[in-house]
């Protein structure tokens, strides 16, 4: 038997519980990973509350990011061993256990291996999985981002917003990026951000004339959705592209029509859930290892981490939009 931290049901943050379970089994093509740290995302506290239905079987183990060493390797991997220290987004959604428990199982192609040339801590690993792969997908495989263009990234210093600054200057893109506060500009800044917008104090159509001369961004990236979906369509020139991972919502879409423009939806779950594009995550985790090894990616991580057993504690913080970055989630 392990520990793991679970849901019993739908609800607020207090519905965690911890109970005893069984210790699951590596099968075919995975390896089981003794479990040293997660981090949350919202994807998480839509399926804790109900309002996502794509969470694993009651009881259930939420949270995709881990960060361990793997403990027991399954029948016709290769690649890892006993011992090896890897992270990646790799359950909490069905069919998969999650992060939250002593040991969690993983399909081998969605891990990528710590390896000594990488200078991020292990348990900081975890902060980085789906934020990257979700960064990477909307920006580089979806809307085929360019050297030279000129992007714009909202909620800079958001959970996949600050990755995708990073991402996007890897690229040799212009990154302008949206934030709310003078000390969120700053941190947008050293993460590489070239123009701040401080969206409550500047309309679309002011930062657009600024900062593109009226033309509108080559590419906007909208990790925030709702209305902030219809400023990108405006802010996005005309047969140009608009990437979003938030489109849980009904709009207009006259403007997306009239201006001739492609609209990219990411949603990163879509491999662990059907299995579609699952040989394919070795290359997308090979560009989240290089990164690292070029020193090129870190996470940003709020000032508060917390402990499995106080997951609810740190569902409360992200709901009322007090953290800044990702939060950590270590194992006790």
């Amino acid at each position: 038997m392990m520990k793991a931290v679970v849901i019993e049901e739908f609800g607020g943050p207090e519905v965690f519980v911890e109970r005893d379970v069984d210790t699951p089994e590596p099968g075919p093509g995975q390896v089981r990973i003794r479990v040293v740290a997660s981090s949350l995302n919202p994807i998480e506290t839509k399926i804790r509350s109900g309002f996502v239905k794509s969470g694993p079987a009651m009881p259930a183990i939420l949270n995709g990011d881990v960060a361990g060493v793997v403990d027991k390797v399954g029948a016709g991997v290769s690649g890892l061993v006993e011992g090896d220290e890897v992270f990646g987004c790799a359950g909490g959604v069905k069919g998969w256990q999650g992060a939250l428990a002593d040991y969690m199982i993983a399909d081998a192609r969605v891990l990528a291996k710590r390896t000594p040339d990488m200078t991020l801590p292990l348990e900081e690993c975890a902060a980085l999985p789906l934020v990257f792969l979700t960064a990477w997908s909307a920006l580089a495989d979806r809307s085929g981002l360019q050297s030279g263009e000129h992007a714009l990234i909202h909620a800079g210093t958001g959970g996949v917003g600050h990755v995708g600054i990073q991402i996007a200057k890897y690229l040799g893109a212009r990154v302008s990026t949206t934030v709310s506060t003078p000390e969120k500009a700053e941190l947008a800044r050293s993460l590489g951000a070239d123009d701040i917008i401080r969206y409550r104090e500047e309309s679309v159509t002011d930062y657009v004339e600024r900062l593109t001369g009226g033309k509108g961004f080559d590419l906007v990236f909208d990790t925030v959705g709702g209305d902030n979906l219809d400023r990108s369509i405006e802010a996005t020139g005309i047969a140009r592209r608009l990437c979003s991972i938030n489109t849980r919502s009904t709009h207009d879409l006259s403007q997306l029509h009239a201006k001739s423009l492609s609209l990219h939806v990411v949603f990163r779950s879509i491999p662990l859930l059907h299995g579609i594009g699952m040989d394919d995550q070795p290359r997308m985790v090979g560009h989240m290892e290089q990164m690292l090894r070029d020193n090129a990616v870190r996470p940003l991580l709020d000032s508060q981490r917390f402990a499995f057993r106080d997951v609810g504690a740190a569902h409360r913080r992200l709901e009322a939009g007090e953290a800044t970055g990702k939060i950590l989630l270590l194992r006790d």
